[in-house]
């Protein structure tokens, strides 16, 4: 595979995705990235903003095996992972599947479920495998989780630790549509008051896993420089000597912020990674993995804007 068709089909994925959502060119940047890094996403945004569509939307244009988990309260860690159930007839156990055995797992409004039941991700989401009973099973090399949250609501929900957020390569903040976008969206979706079903705007699979994998090979011979490496590692540790900020970047942070890119660079066609592809990542790279201070918390400000800062500060190598 070379670039082209690496880019060619990433742009046909997108307007296939296009043909329900209006807007949003930045989480679609970041899904495409995802994918092509085995990264997870976590997307937040207020209810309506179409986190669910967009997912259900960018899941049919991929051939890939799709699951839902509407995340609540009373949800166990088995009704995630599934169970061993024993079979009267065959005089055993066998394994009944839970909805987590996918590829690519929607995690509806993952913050309304207890820490018990959110902990039943973390081998999945770092190992894509799951231990039931004390028995392995993999996920397979397609599994992703793409996972929505809504910042506004307080009661009944429960905020993820720290450990959970650094499994997400990104955290997006999906932004209200401009004017001209919102208007779009009435006019596309003004005639009815549920869910689209997808069916009806005709989206097609434009890639399969084989093509897929293809595709995550390229990505990883994309060329990235001594000079840029010193430049990830300089903005992480940047994190971590900031006043506004009580704790930085992991080295999985760098880690992650290197390998998306490398992919960021494939979808623009070049072989090599320049300063403008980690700008790119790196705010919703660090963005769920950095803990303001107490002090500017009560001042107001904002991790994006101290991230960014970071990024201004620190020479990007010409």
């Amino acid at each position: 595979m070379e670039l082209d068709e690496l880019r060619t089909i990433s742009e046909s994925l997108k307007n296939e995705v296009r043909r329900t959502i209006v807007g949003q060119e930045g989480a679609l940047d970041l899904m495409m990235v995802s994918l092509l890094c085995k990264g997870h996403l976590l997307l937040e945004g207020v209810p309506g903003t179409g986190k669910t569509l967009l997912v259900r939307s960018f899941s049919k244009a991929l051939s890939l095996n799709f699951g839902r988990i509407q995340f609540t309260p009373d949800l166990m860690p088995g009704d995630v992972l599934g169970t061993n159930l024993f079979n009267f007839q065959s005089n055993e156990f066998s394994l009944t599947k839970g909805p987590i055995f996918t590829d690519l797992l929607l995690a509806d409004e993952i913050n309304r479920t207890p820490p018990k039941t959110q902990s039943a991700l973390l081998e999945a989401m770092s190992e894509r495998s799951v231990t039931i009973d004390g028995t392995s099973h993999d996920l397979g090399p397609g599994f992703l989780v793409i996972a929505t949250q809504n910042p506004i609501e307080q009661q009944g929900t429960y905020p993820l630790p720290e450990a959970q957020l650094d499994r997400f390569m990104f955290k997006y903040i999906l932004s209200y549509p401009s004017r001209d976008e919102e208007r779009a969206i009435v006019a596309r979706h003004g005639h009815q008051t549920s869910m689209p079903a997808l069916d009806e705007f005709g989206i097609r699979s434009v890639a399969n896993l084989d093509k897929l994998e293809e595709m995550r090979k390229l990505v990883s011979s994309v060329k990235i420089s001594s000079e840029l490496i010193d430049y990830i590692v300089e903005v992480v540790r940047g994190t971590r000597e900031h006043p506004s900020l009580q704790f930085g970047g992991s080295p999985r942070a760098a880690t992650m912020i290197a390998a998306a890119s490398r992919a960021y660079a494939a979808l623009q066609g070049r072989d090599y990674v320049i300063p403008d592809d980690v700008k790119f990542v790196a705010v919703p790279g660090l963005h769920h993995r950095v803990v303001l201070s107490p002090s500017a918390e009560i001042e107001g400000i904002r991790t994006t804007r101290v991230i960014e800062e970071i990024l201004e500060q620190t020479a990007a190598p010409r």
